[in-house]
């Protein structure tokens, strides 16, 4: 099965809804007026009226966009669990949900809405972050906004990017990562970055991609903007996850691993992830629901230390081994290729080392970055 191209997956939205409390905002109207699509009012803690129940109007809702006020931290640390690896990632929350459709995506079973949220209140955003940077001058902050919603698949809608990235420009203790399956990277051109923002994408075997990623990008255009953003300077970043057990996964992800350095200087990557397939377990009947044709949540998994359920320790461990393997061919050798939620034990078994023999993964990576 060959992946076709959608574009861009913020056309998906049909409807635009907008908070009373911002809808004098300038930011809000700039939106409103690129988007150019039928607007709602709704109160100030309202949504969308969606027909059906959550999770089973999912797909209805991601047409509808609500632009709202952010009323919690906008910045906090990653979610991780103390019983896996955790690289001490800081998340800056710019919205919940997503346009696109992966059927692995965590989201389904984290959410209780069905429609997408951005946040129009950015100099709370921009105020929360000059406090927090601010008062650990010597701290250096790795931060994402790939967390609860995908970096860039709105930022033809929402022109966000060009805001974050010179804002990053001005800080010295801290990068920030864009991580995305789309390929809307039009608003990072000619930006003066000054190497404090990353572009990163997922990627995965390509039949993964046709079969379970819906509305992404194909493997090509990833690589290709991947390419035009080390072009433009940026420093790039990958993440293989979730790696999922599939027929013909040995060849899948060697194909996608042949493919990324073919096309992407292996010098401009900063870092490269590794995470096998975890889900909570309410994820399972969602997903089969929502996606009857999609077969990999029937495969055998123990559940681990934090609740989620994995493949088994032997079967982690042979993907691992082969993924890193073949990433050894090729990667340049400051780039730094790391476990995503893993324990020591895996870490030994793969990499032949614990991170705390390294100074630690937050350090492996601030280094990647330094």
């Amino acid at each position: 099965m060959k992946q076709t191209s959608y574009g861009d997956p913020a056309r998906f939205v049909t409807r635009l809804h907008v908070a009373e409390d911002c809808l004098e905002l300038p930011y809000t109207q700039e939106i409103m007026a690129r988007a150019a699509l039928p607007v709602t009012v709704v109160g100030e803690r309202g949504g969308p009226a969606i027909d059906g129940d959550y999770p089973a109007n999912l797909t209805a809702g991601k047409h509808h966009l609500l632009l709202c006020r952010n009323r919690g931290a906008f910045f906090k640390p990653c979610p991780g669990t103390r019983e896996y690896r955790c690289c001490n990632y800081q998340v800056l929350n710019i919205g919940m949900n997503c346009p696109m459709d992966c059927v692995y995506c965590i989201l389904q079973a984290y959410l209780n809405n069905p429609w997408l949220s951005f946040f129009v209140n950015v100099e709370d955003l921009f105020n929360e972050l000059d406090t927090a940077l601010d008062a650990e001058p010597d701290r250096f902050f790795r931060i994402g906004t790939g967390e609860f919603t995908d970096s860039l698949a709105l930022d033809s809608l929402t022109h966000l990017s060009p805001r974050l990235v010179t804002y990053m420009a001005g800080r010295t203790n801290a990068v920030l990562e864009l991580k995305s399956k789309s390929v809307n990277i039009a608003n990072l051109r000619g930006l003066d970055h000054r190497g404090r923002t990353l572009v990163a994408w997922s990627l995965n075997s390509p039949p993964i991609m046709a079969r379970e990623e819906i509305r992404t990008a194909t493997l090509d255009e990833r690589l290709q903007a991947a390419a035009h953003c080390a072009e433009w300077g940026y420093k790039l970043a990958f993440h293989f996850d979730p790696i999922i057990l599939h027929d013909g996964w040995e060849e899948g992800y060697r194909s996608t691993i042949g493919r990324l350095f073919a096309t992407v200087p292996a010098e401009a990557i900063a870092w490269i992830s590794l995470g096998a397939l975890r889900y909570l377990p309410a994820l399972k009947q969602i997903a089969a629901d929502r996606f009857p044709a999609s077969r990999f949540f029937y495969q055998e998994f123990v559940d681990g230390l934090d609740g989620k359920r994995r493949y088994f320790r032997p079967q982690r461990v042979a993907m691992y081994r082969l993924i890193l393997d073949e990433l050894r061919k090729h990667a340049h050798p400051s780039t730094c290729i790391y476990f995503c939620m893993e324990n020591d034990t895996i870490w030994r078994e793969v990499f032949g080392f614990a991170p705390d023999e390294h100074g630690g993964l937050p350090a492996m990576l601030d280094r990647a970055v330094g």
